[in-house]
């Protein structure tokens, strides 16, 4: 794999959604979950979504099986009452690697999609509202992030630091950065162009204040899209550098170390590549149909143009 390339849910420097009037909020409240319910990608996603995180979540507490158990003896059986998927090739339980796998997957993409989200944003909106040499200065900045994809970043931090979860953190937060800081700037844009910004400005507001207050509220549904496509990008890149042996080390469990293991036996017990590779198209596809289902969402025009 050459890196994961961004999916972004909007072009870069398209201007978001005109604001909505505002309604009253028992009425506007039913609304959104009715067009939620009744929402196709919005339920699908929502459901593929939340089973990936409750898996997560029960790792936490129970396993079937210590996740960290070897059993030689038991290695490469097949799924049984004991274990309900069957056992590696160090006798581990699959269920529980694939249990503690989704916590560490929903770990690294949470922390890296948030790394991307906070610096990004951030920058981007500085970009928007300080033009000049400073907007130019941090643009440059976000080009040449961009230019580094997660798995050459991972491949230069572990030279430096070593493989591990760290870096693989590190690695795709920083490759989320210009992905934000692009879709920020862009938003912020169109919103400083806007009437009720140039009122404000009128009115004695400092660009900061109107940023906080005016700018960033409007173009908060674009970003909590993004994130959540980004997201999904997250647990695939994590999976591939985990794959690669740049992420998640031993013992460690990862969906991604576990296909690394299973390369070696397809022919002997292929079943132990399709389990995990199911759990990664599961929490990818739940989290991009989520997206798509929060952008129609939010933006009801969408839907209706389709």
């Amino acid at each position: 794999m050459n890196g994961v390339q961004p999916t972004a849910a909007m072009p870069f420097d398209a201007p978001p959604p005109e604001a909505a009037v505002p309604s009253k909020p028992g009425r506007s409240g039913r609304g959104v979950l009715q067009r939620a319910l009744r929402h196709r990608s919005f339920m699908i996603g929502g459901v593929l979504t939340l089973l990936v995180i409750s898996a997560a979540l029960l790792s936490t507490i129970w396993t079937p099986w210590p996740a960290y158990e070897i059993d030689l003896a038991h290695k490469l059986n097949p799924p049984s009452a004991m274990h309900w998927l069957g056992t590696d090739v160090l006798g581990r339980d699959i269920v529980s690697l694939l249990l503690v796998g989704a916590r560490t997957s929903i770990l690294v993409g949470v922390i890296a999609v948030g790394i991307g989200l906070l610096a990004g944003a951030s920058l981007g909106l500085i970009a928007a509202a300080r033009k000049g040499w400073i907007e130019e200065l941090i643009m440059r900045l976000g080009d040449f992030t961009f230019a580094f994809p997660a798995l050459l970043s991972a491949i230069m931090l572990a030279a430096v630091a070593g493989a591990g979860m760290v870096t693989s953190i590190a690695a795709i937060g920083i490759f989320q950065i210009p992905i934000f800081l692009r879709i920020t700037r862009g938003s912020a844009n169109a919103i400083w162009a806007r009437e009720f910004v140039l009122a404000a400005r009128v009115a004695g507001k400092g660009k900061f204040r109107i940023t906080i207050e005016h700018v960033l509220p409007n173009i908060l549904s674009i970003l909590i899209v993004q994130a959540t496509i980004q997201f999904a990008l997250a647990i695939l890149a994590e999976a591939a550098l985990s794959y690669l042996g740049l992420g998640t080390q031993p013992p460690q469990p990862s969906w991604g170390r576990m296909l690394n293991d299973a390369q070696s036996l397809l022919f002997q017990s292929p079943l132990l590549a399709v389990y995990p590779g199911l759990a990664i198209a599961t929490a990818v596809l739940g989290l991009n149909l989520l997206g798509d289902g929060l952008r129609d969402l939010f933006d009801p025009r969408l839907s209706r143009e389709r």
